[in-house]
């Protein structure tokens, strides 16, 4: 079997709204072969900038769009090819975009094995330690701590016994802040899990003065409180309070994550699939995680590609408790884009047990959303 194209698609709603959502647009990678099989991944980051990585011609031996680097190799050969795209894209794409684009394709070759194989992604890997995976309500803050304590009460009743909530308004000045927490707690009454996502908002010093305010209310993790490199803040952080320290979306590929594990010294280690290098690089990081006695969870605030990686990525580690699970509703292009949808049902995600990541793209959601550049 042989690579014989590999397509980067941006979507896009008609309206974006200006706030955190990352599910608002998505690039997806189409991966083809010449035995009719066809595999999809995720990628969330800037789309056309990752377009752009994907799908860019040879320039020279170390600078090459990564569509080039794979044509006509075998997709079986997942670790191989990842250190092929790396190597010859490593003076541009050490980091960041490149990691990211790499993340959507190997995805995508994940997903062509286990639909050869028959198998899902899961077992491939090794795993089977869920049946199911308790899930966490992830949403934005309300606009008020009001409005949010009123979100909170809507998650309960869905059944989640998780909650997280994060950004805007967060931030804005301490009273605001304690009181959105408060808000939260009251609304998810004593025994539901609350976490909290700052959004990158604070130096350590505040962020030590926040967490020691919120944990009055509890809170089961604080996560990305200040700047991803910052690593000395996030050590007098996580050595000054007993508030679980939580980061690592902003991270590409298990460098990055060593700093922050490290140096860093957090305490729950986030990985996304669509950013960090795919399942092949994935397992390495939860490896590392694991070495050091972290738990490992997921991020995923996208589609339900993304939600799919995760369960087979949580499924197939020995150190993953929880996932991220996106409960904002009316998010059209993550309802639509694939045939299959993903739900949680009294705060658990079934595992999925189709071949390769178990979805499939909706042709009418790509002529819906697809924008031609």
């Amino acid at each position: 079997m042989k690579i014989t194209n590999v397509e980067a698609i941006y979507l896009r709603q008609p309206q974006v709204k200006q706030q955190c959502d990352s599910g608002q647009d998505v690039l997806v990678v189409r991966v083809s072969t010449d035995a009719g099989i066809t595999g999809i991944g995720e990628v969330d980051s800037s789309p056309l900038a990752v377009k752009g990585a994907i799908e860019g011609p040879y320039s020279h031996f170390i600078t090459a769009g990564l569509r080039e680097i794979v044509l006509g190799e075998d997709p079986f050969e997942t670790e191989y090819l990842w250190d092929k795209m790396y190597r010859q894209n490593v003076y541009a794409g050490r980091r960041g975009i490149a990691i990211h684009a790499m993340s959507g394709i190997d995805m995508a070759l994940w997903d062509i094995k286990g639909k050869a194989l028959g198998l899902p992604i899961w077992k491939l890997l090794g795993g089977g330690f869920h049946k199911r995976v308790r899930a966490y309500a992830s949403s934005l803050f309300g606009a008020t701590p009001q409005l949010t304590g009123e979100q909170a009460r809507r998650f309960v009743d869905r059944g989640f016994t998780a909650v997280k909530f994060g950004w805007a308004p967060m931030g804005r000045d301490e009273a605001t802040d304690i009181a959105l927490v408060r808000e939260a707690r009251a609304g998810l009454g004593d025994k539901p899990d609350l976490m909290i996502d700052a959004g990158l908002v604070w130096d350590a010093k505040t962020a030590l003065q926040r967490a020691r305010a919120f944990s009055e209310h509890r809170i089961f993790w604080l996560e990305e409180p200040l700047a991803p490199d910052d690593y000395v803040g996030y050590a007098k952080l996580s050595n000054g309070t007993d508030v679980r320290i939580a980061a690592g979306e902003e991270e590409s590929e298990r460098k990055s994550y060593l700093e922050l594990m490290d140096k860093g010294q957090i305490d729950i280690v986030q990985v996304d699939l669509t950013r960090c290098g795919g399942f092949t690089e994935a397992m390495k990081i939860a490896s590392l995680a694991a070495d050091r006695g972290l738990p490992v969870v997921n991020h995923g605030f996208t589609t339900y590609i993304n939600v799919a990686a995760a369960l087979h990525f949580l499924n197939a580690i020995p150190n993953s408790f929880i996932m991220e699970f996106v409960a904002e509703e009316g998010t059209s292009l993550r309802d639509e884009l694939t045939t299959q949808t993903i739900q949680a049902h009294d705060g658990f995600v079934d595992m999925l047990d189709a071949p390769g990541l178990g979805l499939e793209l909706s042709a009418e959601a790509l002529e819906k959303f697809a924008v031609r550049v």
